[in-house]
Parts: structure tokens; sequence; C-alpha cells
């Protein structure tokens, strides 16, 4: 039966030495002869290039103070997170609790940070955050370019901030970081039925253009600002709409626009925002309506046709009556109008004279 156990530990290694489950202390490294005749020794190897050195009995190992000149021990409260940092590389970041690091093979860096600020600043911060292990710790948000980002903690206003990266500790606080688009943007208020005063169903389509100059004011009044706009606008639409009568309502819907525009500029106000342009796009009738309308109009247009050409025969008819008056009242242009027409009878290169009754012959002859 062996009593001494033989142990072998590799520059790189460090043995822990445990008695009946009790911490004893560090083995170094070379080879060891431990008496141990009854198995109630027991000694673990442990590598020291990975330096986070994990165990379920840390506690014990660092209260013995083994570990004074081998590692460093942090120990962190409840607001504290430790930044850790590997031969000059961010590696994770750590929870509150107790941690031990070798610091005999690797460079080890523990940077401490309070955690009650709620959002986390650093130097570093766009290298910290790119870490897989970050995201198990931190918040993450991104405002992107033309947005604006509101920051709210346990429900209350903290700020706005321009674009960038930015990250919050999680299960600190309450955290809500929205971001906003300050750009232009449309909004299509599509396929509404509506019935005008005289009846008349109607599919209007209608678009309001508008921006957020208040990203505060447009997260904090309403939980959807774009939705809250667009039932505003539907509501204004179908009141703006049922109170014309279809003509008036097609004759000038321009005048709608303005209307629904005046009527729905308040609200956006209060959420925040501002109207650039309210507009009619559609306005689809019934097929009986289409075709009823078709033949009004088919019906006006004839009557205006007919008119016209009514005028232009009136118009004819008195100037061949004041033509004949004036010929009649004065011998000598009714003489002047026969030479006229003569001379365009000769112009044509034949001149064919077709005597009748003795009378009209010698009238013709007078005339030559």
């Amino acid at each position: 039966m062996f009593v001494f156990n033989r142990i072998q530990i590799r520059s790189y290694e460090i043995g822990l030495r445990f008695h009946d489950g009790e911490f004893k202390g560090l083995l170094a490294p070379g080879r060891h002869w431990i008496f141990n005749p009854l198995g109630r020794v027991q000694v673990e190897i442990v590598s020291q290039r990975d330096p986070w050195l994990v165990h379920d009995k840390l506690d014990m190992i660092v209260k013995s103070g083994a570990l004074a000149d081998r590692a460093a021990v942090v120990d962190l409260k409840d607001t504290e997170r430790a930044l850790v940092w590997i031969d000059g590389r961010f590696s994770h970041i750590l929870p509150p609790g107790r941690f031990a690091y070798w610091t005999g093979q690797r460079e080890v860096r523990v940077e401490i940070v309070d955690a009650r600020t709620v959002r986390f600043e650093h130097k570093d911060l766009q290298i910290i955050t790119r870490s897989p292990m970050a995201e198990r710790m931190l918040e993450i948000g991104t405002v992107e370019p033309h947005h604006e980002g509101v920051l709210m903690i346990d429900g209350k206003f903290i700020e706005t901030r321009p674009p960038g990266r930015y990250a919050f500790w999680k299960n600190v606080a309450q955290v809500k970081f929205v971001q906003e688009d300050m750009r232009a943007t449309m909004l299509d208020i599509s396929g509404q039925d509506i019935m005008t005063a005289d009846k008349v169903t109607l599919r209007v389509n209608a678009m309001v253009n508008y921006r957020v100059v208040d990203a505060r004011q447009a997260v904090m009044v309403a939980d959807n600002t774009q939705q809250a706009l667009y039932r505003e606008a539907q509501l204004a639409l179908r009141a703006v709409v049922g109170a014309r009568e279809l003509d008036v309502f097609l004759i000038d819907k321009d005048a709608v626009a303005s209307e629904l525009a005046e009527s729905v500029r308040s609200r956006a106000k209060e959420l925040g925002l501002e109207l650039i342009s309210v507009g009619i796009k559609d306005v689809i009738l019934p097929g009986e309506m289409k075709d009823l309308m078709n033949r009004v109009t088919e019906a006006k247009k004839a009557a205006e046709a007919n008119l016209i050409a009514r005028r232009e025969e009136t118009a004819a008819m008195r100037s061949q009556a004041n033509t004949a008056r004036l010929l009649a009242e004065s011998p000598t242009l009714m003489r002047l109008k026969e030479l006229e027409v003569l001379e365009k009878v000769a112009a044509s290169g034949k001149l064919r004279v077709v005597l009748g009754e003795k009378g009209l012959a010698d009238k013709v002859v007078n005339l030559l």
C-alpha cells in the first residue's frame, strides 16, 4: 500500500491542497511527495494560463490568504461591476460577487465601476460593447443618424441623446431608451369609407406629411406617436368629408385638405410633431355612381355643344340679315356685290351661261 502520492506540477500550473475538504494551501510548480496513508489529502491542479480561478470553495481559498501574492481578488458589492482586461485586451464584465485571477502567467487588470449611475460611460465603450459577454450585463442601444434618443429611468425623463452608441447596466433600474426619427415622414390614411352629407359613400385616400420636432414629447405623450396621429387624422377626415355634399367635395378638394390640416395640427403639436402638408390622394366612387356621373357629364357636354352650335347659327343668320338690309338700302353697294361675284366667276377660267326666259337673259346681258 502506497502512503506517499507523487504530484507533478508544471511551470504554468499550481496545486490546490485540501485535507478532508478543508483548504490547506498551494503547491508551487515542481515535483511533490504527499504523505497520504488514508487518502484524506486531495490536490487539484489548475492552469494559470486561464487566469480566472473558478472553484466552488473560492471563499475558503481567499480567506486563507494563500492568494495574496499570486492572484488578484475582486469582491464586488451589489452596486458595483468590474471590467476585466487580460494582456491589454478587454475580456468580460463581472457581476456582484467574489472572483480571483492568477497573475503569474497573464497580465490581468480589473477596473471597478459604480453601477448606480445606470448609464455606463467609458473611453473604450465601443470595444467593450462589441464583446459577446457584455450583453449579459449591459443593455446596448444605438441611435441612428437623423434620429434622437430619449432616455427614461424608472419612468422619469432624464435626457435626450444625439446619434451614437449607448449602454446601460441591467438589473439596476428600469431603463427605457427610445429613438425617434427626426426626418420628414409620410403617413397614408388609406381605404376610408365615408358617407357625404347627401348620403353618397366614397372611399377616400389621404396622406399626411409630418416630422418630429420634440422627441421627449413624442415619447411621453403617446405610446405610439404615429398611430395616435393616424387615428386623429382618420377621425378628422371623416368629419370634414361627412359635412359636405358630393359635388362640393369634388369641386374643391383643396379646401377639404386645408380644413383637415387645421383640425389635426393642434393635436400633432401636443404629440411633439409638426405638420408639413396634408392632401387628398384618391377619391373612389361606387360603380353605379360612376356610371351616373359619366352620364351627367356626357349630357352636360352635349348640351354645351348644342348651345354653341345654336349660338353660331344665330350669329350667322344675324350677319346675313344685316348684309341683306345694307344691300337693299344701297343700290351702289348691291352693284359692287354683283361685280364681285362676276369677278369670281370669271376667274375660274370657264364661263357657261344658260339662258332661260327672256327677262333673265336681258338681265345677264345688261350685267355683262
